[in-house]
Parts: structure tokens; sequence; C-alpha cells
């Protein structure tokens, strides 16, 4: 793996990591002043990255 693989990794996963927690935080109640727009732009952000990566890997 190259250096721009690894960050792209580290990057995504912590999109992912931020997404569960903000998600398990709203849920449990304690991020409740955070809109719901909020958890769906980190959500598509993960899906988008995902693809970003996926597309670069295959090339």
């Amino acid at each position: 793996m190259s250096k721009s693989s690894n960050s792209r990794v580290v990057v995504f996963f912590g999109v992912i990591g931020l997404t569960a927690l903000v998600w398990i935080l709203r849920g449990i109640g304690l991020f409740t002043f955070i809109p719901g727009f909020v958890l769906w732009v980190l959500i598509l952000l993960s899906i988008v990255l995902a693809i970003v990566n996926g597309l670069i890997e295959t090339r």
C-alpha cells in the first residue's frame, strides 16, 4: 500500500467512525440538538468515499 492509499483508508474509516458515533449519541439522546440532515450528510459522505476509494483502487 502506498502512502496516499493509507491516508484514504484512514479518512474513510474516520468518517465511518464519526457517523457511527453521531448516530449512536443522537439515538440515546445526547446529541438531540444535531439536525437529521447532518447525519444524512455523513452517511452520504461515507458512501461517496467508499465508491471513490473503490474506483481508485481498481485503476
